[in-house]
């Protein structure tokens, strides 16, 4: 992460504007076609509609490609991630939790509807996940059934990470990654490998995108470390050094800085090397790792 490369990392994500356009009409289609009290759809929608770089569901549209398959085909596993996401950081950010009241310069669904409002929106865009990805022309089940189980998988990291419970005897270091691979990575990972259930992948591609999906998974959470770590909440544009504050395990903790950095290009290589027998069909993949292994924000 030298100089030379940090200018690369503020620009941007190389991700495709016509298909992130394409993420947020069938978002929105999909929330307004439900029969819902209108309070309620104005909460779903604030808490999807907020921004955010749509990486969850942009891992699934282009995991799907890589594998073959057609946009239309991953968009309802695609819509179904991102309602999790959303979810996740609606509770997150409640009292209970992290209380946050302003998110990506908004106000949280908390902070603007309530919180036993915001409480039931992240229950409904947990429900509706499931039946959007049922939606999916192939594998349906199983694309349902990876997403569910993904879900208990962060949930429980979050519960690592905030309430401990830890297997007795770990490591440190074990610790550390049985958080990460679960609160962050689960959904990244889950993201590629809905992504080629979708276009009908199979097994060896699947096997390669579920290895791409895993190594960024684990990847972006030791970057999140290393920005929270080492930026300014001004260039970040989110506070940092929350982490440290709160004594929470973390890679810079564990590792040091230059440790950190060490993993976060072995586990680029990783995720390049899942990628590479692809061929051209990987490209835009390996831009995007290439991309979140040098984001300094």
């Amino acid at each position: 992460m030298s100089a030379t490369t940090a200018p690369q990392a503020d620009a941007a994500p190389p991700l495709d504007p016509a298909l992130l356009a394409a993420v947020e009409s069938a978002l929105t289609a999909f929330l307004n076609a439900q029969t819902l009290p209108e309070n309620l759809r104005a909460a779903c929608l604030h808490a999807v509609l907020a921004g955010g770089k749509r990486l969850r569901p942009m891992l699934v549209l282009e995991s799907a490609m890589a594998a073959g398959g057609r946009v239309e085909d991953a968009m309802p596993a695609a819509v179904a991630i991102e309602f999790v996401h959303a979810f996740s950081l609606v509770h997150d950010d409640l009292p209970a939790l992290d209380n946050d009241s302003m998110r990506r310069g908004k106000p949280t669904c908390h902070v603007a509807f309530g919180e036993a409002m915001a409480i039931l929106a992240g229950d409904c865009l947990l429900s509706l996940a499931p039946l959007s990805a049922a939606r999916c022309p192939f594998n349906g089940s199983a694309i349902g059934h990876e997403l569910m189980d993904a879900t208990t998988r962060m949930i429980a990291g979050q519960v690592y990470d905030t309430l401990q419970g830890f297997p007795e005897g770990l490591s440190e270091q074990a610790k550390l990654e049985l958080v990460h691979h679960n609160k962050t990575g689960a959904l990244l990972e889950c993201s590629c490998r809905m992504g080629a259930l979708a276009a009908g992948a199979d097994a060896e591609t699947l096997a390669r995108l579920t290895s791409f999906g895993r190594a960024i998974g684990l990847m972006f959470q030791v970057v999140d470390d290393l920005i929270d770590a080492t930026q300014t909440a001004e260039h970040a544009g989110k506070a940092t050094g929350k982490d440290a504050e709160a004594g929470k395990l973390t890679y810079p903790v564990v590792h040091g800085i230059e440790g950190s950095r060490r993993e976060v290009e072995r586990l680029r290589l990783q995720a390049v090397d899942a990628l590479a027998p692809l061929g051209s069909r990987g490209e835009r993949l390996t831009k995007l790792v290439e991309f979140l292994a040098r984001r300094t924000k």
